[in-house]
């Protein structure tokens, strides 16, 4: 990309007037969308962009997507600001998004050295739930969001499309997938909320302060959508916290709030309904839906394993996660969550 810096400089100087822009390195990578550190002689940014060998002619729309959900969200929601979005592919060979730089971190398998211990989680968790509260009831249809998604049967459309997906290129038996899948659609709730829904919402997924407990920012807004809040708040819920199935699936997401003395799930979730308005009484059926909608959806990235397109330790750890999710599926059903 060192052959760009010019064109990139140019850009950011011309429509965000700060000079010398260059790209220092990568913060993350991988299938989903290039995250890139750019520092100028007036601070520093960060450069979203899709994968440069992504051969899709619209791998670009997630970042113009986070983008503009960000840009809506700002002052209702804790999101970094966007500060520009350049639709010229020609200045670093892709369509890219330049957002404020946040000196955070993101926590995955261990704590700050500065945080102490559960009652760091513990506080890190009701700003969690509180911070998701607030995309939950942010004023969409006021903040041009109102065509930013399909909220009409939202839960059946994705369960429908899930089960389609993997019936057509299953590659082994995960009989619970069809029977929860099935149950699912049979038990939509007769009415449910519509607002913004981040669509991936954990602890992972945020930057917070390395000095103290402080959820600072969410970020990867790149499945946002206007559809059921709920959804978010069964997703967040099913990482936080001990899990039914030992080892559980993606034991890696959230893995520092596994531990005793953690808020209980139940009390982070009437905190979340406290400051909504919404009910909660259907969260089982959400538990089951969060279980069974990631394992439905990661199970592509198993199939590809087999197929021997992809080959990671993640593709392979697969064979695991995925019967372990749909496991927790089923008990979350029942209420065992």
């Amino acid at each position: 990309m060192s052959d760009n810096y010019p064109l990139l400089q140019a850009w950011i100087s011309r429509h965000l007037g700060r000079e010398g822009a260059r790209v220092v390195r990568e913060l993350s990578g991988g299938n989903s969308n290039v995250t890139l550190l750019v520092d100028t002689n007036q601070g520093k940014l960060v450069l979203r962009t899709p994968p440069a060998d992504t051969i899709s002619p619209t791998a670009h729309r997630g970042v113009e997507r986070e983008a503009r959900v960000m840009s809506a969200l700002r002052g209702h929601a804790p999101v970094p600001e966007v500060l520009g979005w350049c639709g010229d592919s020609e200045v670093i060979g892709r369509q890219f998004a330049l957002i404020e730089y946040i000196d955070g971190v993101s926590i995955t398998a261990q704590l700050p050295d500065s945080y102490d211990g559960v009652s760091a989680v513990n506080e890190l968790g009701g700003q969690l739930a509180d911070a998701l509260a607030a995309i939950a009831i942010a004023p969409w249809q006021k903040l041009d969001l109102a065509g930013f998604g399909n909220p009409e049967n939202f839960l059946r459309r994705q369960i429908e499309r899930w089960l389609t997906l993997r019936s057509k290129s299953a590659v082994r038996e995960l009989p619970q997938l069809a029977v929860l899948g099935q149950w699912l659609l049979d038990n939509v709730p007769a009415s449910a909320p519509v607002g913004v829904v981040h669509g991936d919402y954990h602890l992972d997924n945020t930057l917070c302060s390395t000095a103290r407990p402080e959820l600072l920012a969410v970020i990867d807004w790149e499945m946002a959508t206007i559809g059921d809040p709920l959804t978010d708040l069964g997703l967040f819920l099913m990482f936080w916290g001990p899990r039914a199935v030992d080892p559980p699936g993606f034991a890696h997401v959230q893995a520092v709030t596994r531990r005793a003395g953690v808020t209980s799930r139940r009390e982070l979730a009437a905190r979340w309904s406290n400051a909504t308005g919404i009910a909660l009484d259907n969260l089982d059926y959400y538990m089951c839906y969060a279980f069974w909608r990631l394992a439905a959806i990661v199970e592509g990235a198993y199939e590809l394993y087999v197929a021997g397109t992809v080959d990671t330790p993640y593709a392979k750890g697969l064979e695991y996660d995925v019967p372990a999710l749909l496991e927790e599926a089923r008990m979350a059903k029942d209420g065992d969550w």
